[in-house]
């Protein structure tokens, strides 16, 4: 907590005057396992070096095992309205093989003394694909997951990559749900979440129309960034602590991801900055379709950049719209009912620095779209 502090303090030393904060995200790992009087000291710190903006926006990452009543209300107090607790599945050997051991109990009372503290909007994160998971484990989960009446829910596949997670090697391929089944559980987990009233608003993600989330989806607003999708779209994210991600619009940036590393360059007065990426004029347009495709599920395709489009992208494109994924008519990309389960599969016909480094990579970097 002290290093993020200095962190900030760097940040603001190079900005020369008092940032004005729009939005706050806690997470990246479970804030709450800090107090709340740690808790109040660093965002004090924080929010006295800077001003916050009327329509603030502040969100945290709860564990419903270890958030207090006493935490709620002191982040309540501190402005923060969102709050997201992982509940992942409710199934005991799940919970088990994924070191995630929380009974429901322990959901249902941090969701009530959530709204009781004055929260206005709660969201549960939930996977589907993990070890030993099944068709009917999963429909008990969600069913007692909207039975609690979430807000928002966040329903995303299981990424195993065991070359980058070390905690996935206690486990093997073996004990996954095949590749059918995968997509038989997230079939029948949106069933029953737009069964119950949630939307689809876009990539893994179901909200209830009066949220804020939702809101924003229907009146076509919606936005992305690296915490996921936002009400809001500011110009500046910066990322504090080990392996953050800032992004400045036109630049990426990551922290190191080595604590070692991470608090060696704040002592020495250096923003922990190990690697970063600026956007050439073509990423910056590529990168304006990916998030219209996120966030809108429609993009029209401009007249530049004609080689890149022909040569990548839309061959992509045409074999994707063979499948029904998307339309494409004209220059006008719409994604279609079946598609909008295959987005990100749709989002990686326009990444250039992707496409290309594909063919001079051999091992896999990332885990599987199903």
């Amino acid at each position: 907590m002290a290093s993020l502090l200095k962190e900030w303090d760097l940040y603001c030393g190079l900005v020369g005057e008092k940032p004005i904060i729009r939005e706050l995200h806690l997470g990246g790992g479970t804030p709450t396992f800090f107090s709340p009087e740690n808790l109040s000291k660093l965002l004090t710190d924080i929010f006295s070096k800077s001003i916050i903006h009327p329509d603030r926006e502040f969100s945290i990452e709860g564990h419903p095992n270890n958030t207090t009543k006493e935490h709620l209300d002191t982040l309540y107090r501190l402005g923060f309205r969102r709050i997201s607790y992982g509940v992942q599945d409710n199934d005991p050997v799940v919970q088990k093989a994924i070191n995630r051991i929380q009974p429901l109990e322990n959901v249902k009372k941090a969701t009530e003394q959530a709204r009781a503290a004055g929260f206005t909007s709660i969201n549960y994160d939930l996977i589907y694909g993990l070890p030993f998971q099944t068709l009917e484990s999963e429909e008990k989960t969600i069913k007692e997951v909207i039975g609690l009446q979430p807000d928002r829910i966040a329903f995303y596949s299981y990424a195993h990559v065991p070359w980058k997670q070390k905690s996935q090697r206690l486990y093997d391929e073996t004990n996954l749900p095949a590749a059918h089944t995968k997509l038989q559980l997230y079939l029948l987990g949106k069933r029953l979440l737009t069964g119950a009233g949630y939307t689809d608003i876009g990539m893994d993600h179901f909200a209830q129309q009066g949220d804020s989330l939702y809101i924003q989806w229907a009146q076509n607003k919606l936005h992305r960034n690296f915490m996921g999708y936002t009400t809001t779209h500011t110009k500046m994210l910066v990322g504090l602590g080990v392996s953050a991600i800032s992004d400045a619009g036109n630049a990426f940036a990551q922290n190191h991801r080595e604590l070692e590393n991470y608090y060696r360059s704040i002592e020495e007065g250096n923003i922990p900055v190990t690697k970063g990426y600026y956007l050439t004029e073509t990423d910056s347009i590529f990168k304006e379709y990916i998030l219209d495709i996120i966030c809108r599920g429609q993009t029209i395709l401009g007249r530049g950049y004609t080689y890149f489009l022909d040569a990548y992208t839309i061959p992509r494109l045409l074999e994707m719209q063979d499948d029904g994924l998307l339309v494409l008519d004209g220059n006008i990309v719409t994604v279609t009912d079946i598609g909008r389960q295959f987005v990100r599969n749709i989002c990686q016909a326009f990444d250039m620095v992707g496409l290309m480094a594909a063919k001079s990579e051999n091992k896999p970097s990332f885990s599987s779209a199903v």
